[in-house]
């Protein structure tokens, strides 16, 4: 078993934006750290075919899956997938091939060098990412987009009182965290053994893998709390990128602060495989959503 990886769940839509993410792997990766992607199994010939020259492994997303004896391919398989990929994000760490991971998505992109003391402290153990979101509530508030921030808190308030941790809200995102095993280990142990759960069912009830490891971190005590601001600069939203925009605010600025950026898929849809989804006028309708910062 290795220290730490870099690793990035992926499907055969997205296998555009992950040749995308490899190359910037490539170019960046200045202590080569191991990159492993996964996909369904149908897909791994694709993947094969569109990775090809990276350097980087492939693995099917059914052998995470299938590590964890609760778990069947065909029970995950009719989970919808924003629900299921998180249940296989956060699964990989049984496959045994490293300790820690960075979990990337698709549409993430590196955007300057990177090396592993970004992500671990000089003792090899992980930051974990924990501050209060302010980053995106305040220009939330001031885009009048009240609905974020109401979301963001009842998801909290939700699986705190299931965990039972009271106090301060924290935000364990928005993306790209680096996971520890032991981290979930400890929340097997604790919450779903006794409960006669698996993580599958715990995800269907309360859709929050950041979420969840974070308050098992808080909770549970497994690592040392080394708390570290989000590692990647992400736009969830249209009017975020717009408002960054009219500040000029360009990769090379956010380059000083972060090692990647990310823009939402949803924003790309002509990089989807095999092309853009939806007839002309669907096509039309999303840019004009994107133009009005509802996606």
């Amino acid at each position: 078993m290795i220290a730490f990886a870099l690793y990035c769940k992926s499907y055969s839509v997205d296998v555009f934006r992950a040749r995308r993410l490899a190359a910037s792997v490539q170019k960046y990766n200045a202590d080569k750290i191991p990159f492993v992607v996964s996909c369904p199994a149908a897909d791994k010939p694709l993947f094969e075919a569109q990775l090809k020259g990276f350097d980087l492994s492939i693995v099917c997303d059914e052998d995470i899956v299938q590590s964890n004896p609760l778990h069947s391919v065909e029970a995950i398989k009719r989970i919808p997938g924003h629900i299921s990929q998180q249940i296989i994000k956060s699964e990989f760490w049984r496959l045994g091939i490293c300790r820690s991971y960075l979990c990337l998505d698709s549409d993430c992109q590196f955007i300057r060098p990177f090396h592993q003391d970004e992500f671990l402290s000089p003792e090899g153990e992980p930051y974990t990412i924990m501050d209060q979101a302010r980053e995106l509530l305040m220009p939330a508030i001031a885009a009048n987009k009240g609905k974020v921030v109401d979301n963001l808190l009842r998801e909290a308030a939700e699986i705190q009182q299931e965990i039972g941790r009271p106090g301060k809200v924290y935000n364990f995102g928005p993306n790209c965290p680096v996971w520890d095993a032991r981290v979930w280990q400890s929340l097997e142990a604790n919450l779903l053994k006794p409960r006669n759960i698996s993580f599958a069912e715990l995800i269907v009830q309360f859709p929050n893998e950041m979420r969840w490891y974070g308050e098992s971190v808080l909770k549970f005590g497994a690592i040392r709390i080394l708390p570290a601001q989000p590692f990647f600069k992400m736009y969830h939203y249209a009017w975020q990128l717009r408002m960054d925009k009219r500040l000029g605010i360009t990769e090379p600025m956010l380059a000083r602060l972060y090692c990647g950026v990310v823009y939402q898929s949803a924003w790309e849809r002509q990089l989807d495989w095999p092309r853009e989804g939806g007839n002309l006028a669907s096509r039309l309708g999303r840019r004009l959503r994107m133009l009005l910062g509802r996606i």
